[in-house]
C-alpha cells in the first residue's frame, strides 16, 4: 500500500474513524483521508502514543470534499500539466541535439547509424536508441522537478506496476524490488509489470487519473508510435492498450514539436 493504514485503534479514536468511515468502505475511505490529511495538514491531528496521522473530527467534512476533488484531474490543472510535460520534451530534445548535432536534428541516416556494443537485450544500438536514451532522461529529470513544484504528492516517475490478468488486481512495485530481483537474476518475475513514464494519480499511484509516455521519433518526422511487447504475457500488444487495460485511463504521448497525441489519435 502506497500509505500506511492505522495498525490500532484506540477508544478515544472510535468517533473520528466512524466519521472517516462514512467516506466508504474502511480500506479506501482511511487512504483518502490520509491524501486529503497530506494535502492539507490543519484537517489532521496526530494521535498521541501513535505513528498514525487521523483526520479531526471538525475537518471530517472537509476531508469528504478534498478527497472526492483529488479523484478528478480538473480541466486547468489538467492543461499546466500537459504544457509542463511539453515544455521538458521540447527542452530534452533541444538540449541533446545541441550537445550532438550543433542544435540540429539527425537526419534518417544519422539515426540509423549502428553503434559499437549491444543492449541488454541483446540488439545493436543505433544512434537513434542512443538519442532516444538520453533525451528521456533529462525529460524525465525535468518533469520530476516542475510536477513537484506545480502538483506535490499526486504524480509517480516511472513507477511500476504488476498487474494480475486472472484477478484484474495491480500492485506497486518498487525500484528497490526490481532493482533487487534484476540483480538475483529474477527478471522473469518483473514480466506482466508496467512503467509508465508519468502517471497523474489522486495521492495514491493505484488511482491514476492521466497517463503520460514520452517519444522521441528519430528522426523527428517518424510519427510517434507505442512500442509492441515482443514477448512475455504481454506479447503483441502495445504499450498503451495494455496501459489502459491495467490504469483503466486513456494514455497519452508527448513527442517533440507534436506535443500530446491523445490515446484515441495514437491509434489511427
Amino acid at each position: 500500500m502506497p500509505f500506511p493504514l492505522m495498525a490500532r485503534v484506540k477508544p478515544a479514536m472510535l468517533t473520528t474513524l466512524l466519521l472517516v468511515s462514512t467516506l466508504g468502505s474502511a480500506g479506501p475511505a482511511l487512504d483518502s483521508a490520509t491524501s486529503a490529511c497530506r494535502q492539507n495538514p490543519s484537517y489532521c491531528a496526530r494521535v498521541a502514543g501513535e505513528e498514525a496521522v487521523v483526520p479531526t473530527i471538525q475537518g471530517a467534512a472537509e476531508i469528504a470534499s478534498v478527497g472526492a476533488t483529488l479523484r478528478v484531474l480538473d480541466s486547468k490543472t489538467q492543461a499546466d500539466i500537459e504544457r509542463t510535460l511539453e515544455e521538458c520534451v521540447n527542452w530534452a530534445n533541444d538540449q541533446v541535439n545541441r550537445r550532438r548535432f550543433s542544435g540540429n536534428s539527425p537526419s534518417r541516416k544519422q539515426c540509423q547509424e549502428e553503434l559499437s556494443g549491444i543492449d541488454p537485450c541483446g540488439r545493436k544500438v543505433t544512434r537513434a536508441m542512443q538519442l532516444g536514451k538520453e533525451k528521456h532522461a533529462l525529460a524525465l529529470q525535468c518533469a520530476e522537478a516542475k510536477l513537484g513544484e506545480l502538483i506535490p504528492g499526486r504524480f509517480s516517475r516511472e513507477q511500476r506496476y504488476r498487474y494480475d490478468p486472472q484477478t484484474g488486481q495491480k500492485q506497486l512495485v518498487s525500484r528497490e524490488e526490481a532493482r533487487t530481483l534484476l540483480q538475483q537474476g529474477c527478471g522473469d518475475e518483473l514480466e506482466g509489470t508496467i512503467v509508465p513514464d508519468i502517471v497523474i494519480h489522486s495521492g495514491n499511484p493505484l488511482e491514476a487519473l492521466a497517463v503520460y509516455d514520452f517519444k522521441f521519433p528519430c528522426p523527428d518526422t517518424n510519427k510517434p508510435t507505442w512500442r509492441e511487447y515482443e514477448k512475455g504475457p504481454f506479447a503483441g500488444s502495445t504499450q498503451g492498450k495494455i496501459y489502459l487495460e491495467i490504469l483503466k485511463v486513456g494514455p497519452n504521448l508527448i513527442a517533440p514539436i507534436r506535443g500530446i497525441i491523445r490515446w484515441l489519435e495514437s491509434q489511427k
